[in-house]
């Protein structure tokens, strides 16, 4: 039976992430946040405090929606995935199979599998991003540009080329967008509070987000001259638009609540739109080595980042999303203050939510 802990819930066992979560507020000057989780298909925390707002004062509630940046790209993969199901389309196809103008310049070899592990050599759009939010023009863009002839862009995060990529995919074999296929596929039959592209009606339900003084990206991005568009400075107002929260960008434009995201991953572990064989074929390596925009090691799947148990994907400033399937659980955090750097704040959640997990018989 779950019970309430000044405001808050968990379930008997799992009492350390409220603990752990009231210290980030306490300790480490958490502004907003969420984080929800389920256990063997059942919701065992859904914590959730601090402030929505900064400028008005409103507080976070149960129901606050908050973006996600990449993790959007958690639901993305899901899309491709359910196509792969249906015998639609396979990871191994080349992207040219479903839309033949991508094939202009000599990208016509380049695999579905590899737009998924951020192996395109297209991590930027060489026209510029006046059109950032106007999908057509992006996927053109992209579908007459050449691969980078850097090799350090042969296994570089794609931070949004990924999404109008994977979207006008699904738009060539589908002919719905992205957003419009999570929706009728997997948010509306799992009853989720996640949107890629979100009904203007619920606006006024969204954190604002909060960035610090000077965010920028180091490495080869900033030695490259191509910087992230949303990870400059200034671009929190690109971030809190009207514009941006409807536009539905399928790499960094969904938004949800974190049970509603706890609970999508949760159905990746059963009982769910994707069959177990489907889901095992997302969490299949891909590819691995040092990504270089951060330095660091980096291990792909099928659209989805794995480490060690886990696979899911995070979201830029601090957001985590995903599951561990020999635990049976799956997380979900969310924030609106934007960090750069080690972040404990989720850190210590998940450490607290394995505590309970083992706990509990796993």
């Amino acid at each position: 039976m779950i019970g309430t802990i000044s405001g808050m819930w968990t379930a008997p066992g799992f009492e350390h992430v409220a603990e752990a979560f009231d210290r980030n507020f306490t300790q480490r000057g958490e502004l907003g946040a969420a984080f929800a989780a389920y256990h063997r298909g059942e919701l065992v925390v859904d914590l959730w405090g601090g402030t929505a707002d900064p400028e008005t004062g409103r507080a976070w509630d149960q129901d606050t929606i908050h973006l996600m940046f990449s993790g959007t790209k958690g639901l993305t993969s899901a899309c491709i995935l359910l196509l792969v199901q249906r015998g639609q389309l396979e990871l191994e196809d080349p992207l040219t199979r479903y839309w033949p103008e991508f094939g202009a310049e000599g990208k016509d070899r380049i695999t579905i599998a590899e737009v998924l592990s951020h192996q395109a050599r297209l991590p930027w759009v060489e026209a510029g991003y006046a059109d950032l939010l106007d999908h057509d023009l992006m996927a053109a863009h992209l579908a007459a540009q050449a691969p980078a002839s850097d090799p350090r862009a042969g296994f570089m995060y794609h931070a949004v080329t990924w999404g109008w990529l994977l979207d006008e995919l699904v738009r060539r074999v589908d002919g719905r967008t992205v957003g419009q296929f999570f929706a009728d596929e997997f948010a509306v039959p799992l009853e989720l509070e996640v949107w890629i592209g979100l009904p203007e009606e619920l606006h006024w339900r969204v954190a604002t987000m909060v960035a610090p003084d000077g965010v920028l990206v180091d490495g080869p991005w900033s030695e490259l001259n191509r910087p992230n568009p949303l990870w400059v400075p200034g671009s929190e107002k690109i971030w809190n638009s009207e514009e941006y929260r409807k536009a539905g960008l399928a790499a960094v434009g969904g938004y949800a609540t974190a049970r509603g995201m706890a609970k999508f991953y949760a159905s990746l572990l059963g009982g769910g739109v994707l069959s177990p064989e489907i889901v095992e074929l997302g969490r299949r390596e891909i590819r691995r080595g040092i990504e270089p925009t951060w330095g660091s090691p980096m291990v792909y799947g099928g659209g989805f980042e794995l480490q060690d148990d886990a696979f899911g994907h995070p979201g830029a400033g601090g957001s985590r999303h995903g599951a561990w399937p020999g635990r049976e659980t799956a997380y979900s955090y969310l924030m609106n203050e934007v960090r750069v750097g080690p972040d404990e704040r989720s850190l210590s959640l998940l450490e607290a939510l394995s505590r309970g997990s083992r706990a509990t018989g796993r």
